[in-house]
Formats: C-alpha cells, structure tokens, sequence
C-alpha cells in the first residue's frame, strides 16, 4: 500500500477502537506519550512507516488511565492469533492485520531490532505497558503484539 496516515484503530475481537494521534520523538531519543488521561487516544509513531507500507508500523497506546480505569490498550494480551486489526487511513483505504501473537520484554532489555527493525512485508506493532510493580508504581515491562497485513 501506498503511505497514508493513520487515522484510526479497531480490534474487534477485544472491542478497542480509537482515533490515532500521530507522535514521534522526545529530544532524548524515547517515543513521545499519548496523553496520560481516561479515553486518551492510540498514537502511530510517525518515525515507522504506515500501516500497509512495507515495515512495521507501530501503534501505542495505555495500559490503563490515570483515574485507575482501562487504558485504549488493556486488553491487548486477549489477542490470540488470528485476530483482525483494522487500521483506517487518510486516504479512505482500511489496512487489515491478523496477529502472529504477543511477547512480554523488560523495558531494561527492550528487543529494539525486532521490534522496530526492518521487514520483508508489511506489518504491525501494537505496543503498551506490562509488568506493573506495585512496590514502585511503575511498569517495568512493555507487552508487543506482532501483525502481518492481509488485506
């Protein structure tokens, strides 16, 4: 597919859907973060390509809200393989992707290449916060979900 913004993201199968915001970069080389409030959006990180352009795409978003409730990307460890993620984008075509599955890292031994390196078609990332620990308040995990465009 030709590049075009994301605008949005629906995933049936666990019922998130959310416009997209577009961020990027924080000047010490860390993703920018959606706002941390109840209903903030997902966000595509505008330094990977599209969703449905060759590479993976990547789309973040919370884990949970600041008020304690669920954050647009909870139940991200519900999908199982098979699942369908639509992203809509700005030129009116929808990207389709099925998960592969998901993976749990530690943010001290984060698989960047993986994640982010270069791929021989197009896929998606969906990524969010894992591994609260109550004794600091702070999440020491991010869970990925891996997709390959279908259609």
């Amino acid at each position: 597919m030709a590049a075009s913004v994301p605008i949005s993201i629906d995933i049936p199968n666990s019922q998130v859907q959310s416009k997209l915001i577009s961020l990027g970069l924080r000047a010490d080389g860390t993703l920018e973060v959606p706002p941390d409030a109840p209903g903030a959006p997902a966000a595509w990180f505008n330094g990977s390509p599209t969703p449905g352009e060759l590479g993976p795409a990547v789309i973040y978003g919370h884990v949970n809200a600041t008020d304690g409730g669920p954050g647009v990307f909870a139940d991200l460890r519900s999908l199982v393989k098979g699942d369908l993620i639509r992203i809509t984008r700005q030129d009116g075509t929808t990207a389709v992707f099925e998960t592969d599955g998901g993976e749990q890292y530690s943010k001290a031994a984060f698989p960047t290449e993986k994640v982010y390196g270069n791929t021989e078609g197009s896929e998606l990332r969906l990524i969010t916060c894992d591994g609260y620990d109550p004794k600091t308040g702070e999440f020491d995990d991010n869970y990925v979900v891996y997709a390959k465009l279908v259609s």
